[in-house]
């Protein structure tokens, strides 16, 4: 592995013909550079420091971030595999690509249970949360067990003898399942082969014991997956198990809606989510005690190659140990609660924002002002209309419950409703039939662009004029992501962002041509040249004698023309820091091509969602809060939006708590260097330790 990478950046360094900057040895590949984001959060697990509940739930993060992986991402790749699509800028065909996947997940997979076998699970049993293998149940609790399985499961399994009448089942996305081998002929007098046991979804996938067979002090816990394998043969009787393996297989679960060609996108999607769970297979978790002979029976019937096998020492569905997290109540192994700030006086946020723009940094300063904006909305007499764009906000969702109350209040309400919101798709139909059943317009946005901006449009009568309110949000409308995630909100009044915010809804909405707007960048028209002109502005002035300075941060970055134009503007001389949280193939540090250029990644306690865009522009700096990332996608294919920063102290609050104070943390970053390798900032000698998101916790 070393070796391969000391040869990738040789070749980065020899000249070549053709234009250097497309050297695929300057980019990394985007596949394998999520995959490492889930090796820092893993790490998180790892940490000492971190409370003990809290690492088990970054441990279970790691898991449920693979899963996903491997519903899009590892499922986008092999389709282009399949279609012979060209390779990505790192020059990596699709086959090659899955081969380094299967490699490096495999490597995350050993490490995930490593940490749950050898690390977590040992400490929380001595914290008192003990969490109990087959081998270590007393008597009294495996009979305790043995009832639980007779009155609580046995009745809602199904198990599957494999015959010529009953083939090889449909087995659903990640769900739990046993394949038993079985010995002996049952009561019509067939021949016991194989069999599969899948536990429904019904059940819970962590037991927990009573406390009376627990010792003092001690939670216990149990996997559902446990219980199965132990008491199998009752399902069985008169035949013998010889043995009983997990397995669970992962399917491509990426929609695909030709929209074109359908009348109504709804019905379709609607059609798509009920086949959405038997896609094609794209992994397969099996016992790592599984026979080889049942491992070719699994990968023939799910038309898997080999590099799609994970042998796994311990339950497939280990992510499930989150239900711990919550079923234990001790506040000394989580993090401490805070309260975060809120508006002192929140009733009259209308007059608030009219004397000036209002900044909300969340999860530090509460979503509630949000709420309220709409909320009070609802029921202003003199609020006119309120149009809104929807992403993500959850089932249960008290600004859907606004927007229903301001329809029935009699105000004009435009939802703009994203049903192809990824694993939302289902909650996002349901609310969308809410909406419409209380009188609000609803709308799906744009065939062929997913909607991903966060925009919401309120226009008020104050005396003989209308005026517009507007919030724009690097976040999704969803209460419980702006207690997780890092975002920021702009609540503004400023007439000039109010129009264009106007008329993008009428963009959406109707048919409305492309409009010239005066303060936003948009995807899929202006972001992206904005992005690359502002860059390009930082390389004159650096190839002038002047600074140039570019500090951005952002989830992920993989747009092959921003790189190339970031590449040039180091060649310049320009000073470029990135605050990346996730998947970057962007190669920093490369000598007389990317050596002015460095990327970090903050993992901490909450997820780093923000994203921030700053400019130097020779002493005059512009501050573009985003919906977008540097994503092909987001650049290219999605409608987002991208606002300025007007107001000087506001933009000056971000530039110090978003961007300075994260390039100043050294307990939580991760700094890619050219090899490819992200690794752990370490503080020099004497310096004060800095955490970015404890110093804005400290500040509240």
């Amino acid at each position: 592995m070393a070796s391969a990478r000391k040869a990738a950046v040789t070749a980065i360094a020899e000249p070549v013909a053709h234009d250097p900057l497309r050297e695929p040895a300057l980019y990394l590949n985007r596949e394998l550079s999520q995959l490492d984001f889930n090796f820092r959060v893993l790490a998180q697990a790892l940490d000492e420091q971190v409370p003990l509940l809290e690492r088990l739930r970054f441990l279970c993060i790691s898991c449920t971030n693979l899963d996903e992986f491997f519903e899009i991402r590892a499922a986008t790749v092999r389709h282009a595999q399949e279609f012979g699509l060209a390779p990505a800028p790192d020059g990596m065909s699709p086959t090659a690509i899955l081969n380094a996947v299967h490699d490096r997940a495999a490597e995350l997979v050993d490490q995930q249970y490593h940490c749950w076998n050898q690390i977590l699970r040992p400490a929380l049993a001595e914290a008192g949360v003990a969490v109990l293998g087959r081998n270590s149940w007393t008597a009294r609790q495996k009979r305790w067990l043995r009832a639980y399985f007779r009155n609580e499961i046995m009745p809602v399994l199904s198990p599957l003898g494999l015959d010529p009448a009953h083939p090889f089942p449909k087995i659903l996305n990640k769900t739990l399942n046993i394949v038993v081998v079985l010995e002996g002929t049952d009561a019509f007098g067939r021949a016991g082969h194989l069999a599969i046991v899948r536990a429904p979804r019904s059940l819970p996938r962590i037991i927990q014991l009573p406390d009376s067979l627990s010792e003092a002090g001690t939670q216990s816990f149990v996997f559902l997956s446990s219980v199965l394998s132990a008491f199998v043969d009752e399902l069985f009787p008169g035949m013998e198990v010889k043995g009983a393996y997990q397995f669970r297989v992962t399917r491509n679960s990426e929609l695909v809606v030709d929209e074109e060609e359908v009348e109504n996108l709804a019905l379709a999607l609607r059609d798509e989510l009920v086949d959405r769970g038997y896609r094609p297979a794209v992994r397969l978790e099996i016992a790592d005690d599984m026979p080889k002979p049942i491992v070719r029976t699994l990968l023939q019937n799910f038309g898997l190659p080999d590099n799609a096998v994970y042998r796994i020492a311990g339950p497939v569905n280990l992510s499930r140990v989150v239900q711990v997290y919550d079923l234990v109540q001790r506040p000394e192994l989580k993090y401490p609660p805070f309260n975060p700030r809120t508006l002192r006086d929140s009733d009259g946020i209308f007059e608030i924002a009219g004397k000036g723009d209002i900044l909300l940094h969340h999860p530090f300063d509460a979503f509630t002002a949000v709420l309220d904006l709409i909320r009070q909305a609802a029921v202003d007499p003199n609020v006119l209309a309120i149009k809104q764009t929807l992403y993500r906000t959850g089932k249960d969702s008290a600004i859907v419950d606004a927007l229903v109350v301001a329809a029935r209040n009699g105000k004009d309400v435009t939802v703009v409703v994203e049903l192809r919101a990824r694993f939302d798709e289902e909650a996002n139909l349901g609310l969308a039939d809410k909406l419409q059943e209380a009188g609000v317009q609803v709308v799906y946005g744009v065939v062929g662009y997913k909607t991903h901006a966060k925009m919401l449009l309120i226009v008020r009568r104050e005396g003989r004029k209308l005026r517009r309110y507007v919030h724009l949000g690097t976040g999704n409308y969803h209460s419980g992501t702006a207690r997780a995630y890092t975002d920021l909100s702009l609540i503004t009044a400023d007439a000039d962002i109010g129009n264009d915010v106007h008329l993008l809804f009428q963009q959406l909405s109707g048919l409305a041509p492309k409009m010239k707007l005066k303060c936003l960048l948009q995807s899929p028209f202006t972001l992206h040249a904005g992005v690359l002109a502002r860059i390009e502005r930082e390389t004159k002035l650096a190839q002038q004698g002047r600074p140039g300075r570019i500090i951005a941060k952002m989830n992920a970055l993989n747009e092959a023309q921003v790189v190339r134009a970031l590449y040039q503007a180091s060649q310049a001389g320009v000073q470029i820091d990135l605050i990346v949280r996730g998947a970057c193939t962007l190669r920093p540090g490369v000598p007389g091509i990317s050596d002015n250029i460095r990327v970090r990644s903050i993992v901490g306690r909450f997820l780093e969602h923000s994203r921030v865009y700053w400019f130097g522009n020779d002493g005059a700096p512009e501050l573009f809060c985003a919906s977008a990332d540097w994503l092909e996608r987001n650049l290219l294919r999605r409608v987002e939006t991208c606002f300025p920063i007007l107001d000087p102290d506001i933009a000056a609050r971000i530039h110090r708590e978003v961007l300075q104070n994260y390039l100043d943390d050294n307990c939580n970053a991760w700094e890619l260097h050219a090899d490819g390798i992200y690794r752990k900032r370490q503080p020099a000698e004497g310096e004060r330790l800095h955490s970015a998101q404890q110093t804005l916790l400290e500040s509240l």
